[in-house]
């Protein structure tokens, strides 16, 4: 029988108080547009569900006009395990560091959902990245009791904080926040002892109201080989989403979003850095849903209907071979992109 013991941990102290200061990013959106464009860019690339035994790769690509290797893939960097799937992906430091001189945005880290490793890629030569180290699903399970790693953010305290959508046996009820330090040593979990949410996904922070809020997709041995639409029914899909207090790690506040709101994915605030309103995609009801901070601190809802995308019961009729997660993930994005664009 395997040992797990539950590591709870409390973010770095290190603060970021003058923004004068420049580290990495940027201090504000408006900053970060008149900044140059990128020369190249990051992306994942998986063999999961394709029946090709190959490692997952992390591809470069060339997007500098100028260059003779525009919009060409300039090198691999192939995984040295079999079925990673990785996922999100994100950075050691970025604007959340802008105060911190001594912080470098320089490591990109890499999430497995289904293997559960987390790689730590050096982009020190931007155009060649190497791996720098892999951070065993063995040893995260072991201290955290977390597996399927989605979500990746640096913070200001030079941590990193990766929502964990599950256990290694594919529960929802494992799920919670991985803190890693600035080594990329597991920390532990970040929320508090009893505080995990009943679903995890994506999350968004925003420490000028002191509030972090998390969403909720589902147990993932329901949807890992497959979309089936009997656990929604079965409630075995989330349509929460979930307020925590910022950095201390307490759940304050479950809002449901009913039947409006299922399956809430990725969440945004809006880029302006005193803002307390944001966004969140429901990727089974079709909705973007607005919520925002009241007078008394606490938070509400409402959620409005997207006219360009209707899950139809022929979609949701489909089954493994034709809509799984990744799919189900894919259609996400470009809900997101599509909406994204319309308000921008």
């Amino acid at each position: 029988m395997d040992t797990v013991i539950v590591e709870h941990a409390e973010m770095s102290t290190k603060s970021n108080s003058c923004c004068s200061k420049k580290g990495p990013g940027y201090a504000t959106p408006i900053e970060a547009m008149s900044g140059p464009k990128e020369s190249v860019i990051y992306v994942t690339c998986v063999y999961s569900g394709t029946g090709i035994e190959n490692p997952d790769y992390l591809a470069t690509i060339d997007v500098d006009p100028s260059s003779p290797t525009y919009s060409k893939v300039i090198h691999m960097m192939h995984v040295p395990y079999l079925g990673d799937d990785l996922h999100h992906s994100g950075w050691n430091s970025c604007s959340s560091c802008h105060g911190d001189q001594s912080a470098n945005r320089r490591f990109l880290i890499l999430p497995s959902f289904v293997s559960g490793r987390i790689y730590v890629v050096d982009t020190k030569d931007p155009k060649a990245p190497r791996l720098h180290k892999v951070v065993q699903s063995e040893e995260i399970v072991q201290k955290t009791g977390l597996a399927y790693p989605h979500t990746s953010h640096c913070l200001a305290s030079g941590d990193i904080m990766i929502s964990c959508i599950g256990d290694k046996d594919g529960n929802a009820e494992g799920n919670g926040f991985l803190l890693l330090d600035s080594e990329f040593n597991v920390k532990g979990r970040w929320e508090k002892p009893g505080h995990s949410p009943l679903f995890g996904y994506d999350y968004w922070y925003q420490p000028r109201h002191n509030t972090m809020i998390s969403t909720s997709l589902g147990a993932p041995f329901t949807f890992i080989k497959g979309f089936n639409p009997q656990h929604v029914s079965d409630g075995l899909y989330g349509r929460q989403i979930y307020v925590y207090s910022w950095p201390r790690g307490e759940l304050k506040q479950t809002l449901d979003l009913g039947n409006t709101g299922m399956v809430p994915l990725e969440i945004r605030f809006l880029h302006e850095p005193l803002g307390d309103i944001g966004y969140v995609g429901c990727a089974l009801s079709s909705t973007m849903v607005r919520f925002f901070k009241n007078p008394d601190d606490s938070w509400s809802h409402e959620a409005s209907k997207s006219s360009w995308w209707v899950l139809t019961p022929r979609l949701t009729a489909l089954r493994a071979r034709y809509l799984s997660w990744r799919y189900l993930a894919s259609l996400m994005m470009l809900l997101s992109l599509k909406l994204r664009r319309s308000t921008s």
